[in-house]
């Protein structure tokens, strides 16, 4: 039985209130692993841009990459509303994924 494939849009923060970014994976504890230990060359490794504050999940890569592009253009406030809804205290969520 193969193993469904999902997709995950998600952002990062240097710190409570400080760098955002959004990035997609098919791979998301992977990715943040690869985030986290600067395997990543630019924008998360140059402003350490390390804890994982929000993600959701898609079903299709298409649905995925369509949210991303949403979620980056939105305004900063929305994006924080978006992450305290979720995770109010900012926690990092990466041991969340990976326990």
């Amino acid at each position: 039985m193969a193993m469904e494939k999902h997709f995950f849009v998600y952002i990062l923060a240097s710190t409570r209130n400080g760098i955002l970014y959004v990035g997609v994976t098919s791979n998301l504890p992977q990715r943040i692993w690869q985030h986290k230990n600067d395997e990543v060359d630019g924008f998360t490794k140059k402003y350490r841009v390390h804890t994982l504050v929000w993600f959701e999940q898609h079903e299709s890569a298409e649905s995925a990459i369509t949210r991303e592009k949403q979620v980056k253009k939105w305004n900063r406030m929305w994006k924080i509303r978006e992450i305290e809804l979720l995770n109010p205290g900012w926690r990092d969520l990466y041991d969340d994924i990976t326990a």
